[in-house]
């Protein structure tokens, strides 16, 4: 059954034109040569955590505000750098919860390499070869037995997620509650429930994240998700 057939039983719509804020594939233009993936070293706090899957977390990071500053850091080069494209929304990961906030986390034992080939398959939606090794480590291990398993599902559920205009939005007075309604009325079968929005100490949107039901549907996210006020202010980083 093709993916498109499936995305009405995940509860998420397909956009059917790209937007300046999701269609992030259209203007990715990444290097033909890229160094290859090791097995990562997990530092001391990286505690093996197996627990019951209860839902997923869905997290779209805003890359122009991440990228603020970041322009010109080698680390950053893929996503920041603007030689690649630029980007709206970009997909940081899909996490897999538990029932409390001790979410399952590093279940491969030992730690494993992305394939190149997924990693090339991925970066136009994650522009970060070392993000894309983090995820899989941290949370995909969790939810998959191989990276392009947990990628393939990563990928198509955040292209499948429509996002309301960015730019409208940055140009007009704007509150948490305000964004999680647009981008819930984008989506049908979502509410407001189900989204929670990041944002740093001076209000700037960072990141949005959709709550998901062992089912991949949309739902409310549970209650030890921690939530700012729906009234608190927002603003939007458009870049330079």
């Amino acid at each position: 059954m093709r993916w498109a057939a499936l995305l009405p039983a995940l509860g998420l719509g397909l956009a059917m034109a790209p937007s300046p804020t999701w269609a992030q594939a259209y203007q990715c233009r990444m290097p033909a040569r890229l160094a290859p993936l090791s097995a990562p070293k997990r530092g001391r706090d990286a505690v093996r955590r197996v627990v019951p899957v209860a839902g997923y977390t869905l997290a779209l990071s805003w890359s122009p505000e991440y990228c603020r500053g970041r322009e010109d850091l080698p680390s950053e080069v893929l996503q920041c750098s603007r030689d690649h494209g630029e980007f709206g929304f970009v997909l940081h990961g899909l996490w897999p919860e538990g029932k409390t906030a001790a979410y399952p986390q590093y279940c491969a034992a030992p730690p494993s390499a992305v394939p190149m080939s997924v990693v090339r398959q991925t970066l136009c939606d994650m522009p970060s070869q070392r993000l894309i090794q983090h995820q899989w480590d941290k949370h995909g291990s969790c939810m998959a037995r191989e990276p392009a398993r947990y990628f393939q599902t990563a990928t198509r559920l955040y292209r499948a997620t429509r996002l309301p205009d960015m730019e409208r939005l940055s140009r007009k007075p704007l509150t948490i509650g305000m964004l999680k309604r647009e981008i819930a009325r984008a989506n049908p079968g979502m509410t407001p429930q189900a989204v929670a929005i990041r944002s740093n100490e001076r209000g700037w949107l960072q990141e949005v994240r959709i709550c998901l039901g062992l089912d991949y549907r949309p739902r409310a996210c549970p209650a030890h998700v921690r939530q700012p006020r729906g009234d608190a202010p927002l603003r939007i980083w458009r870049g330079l």
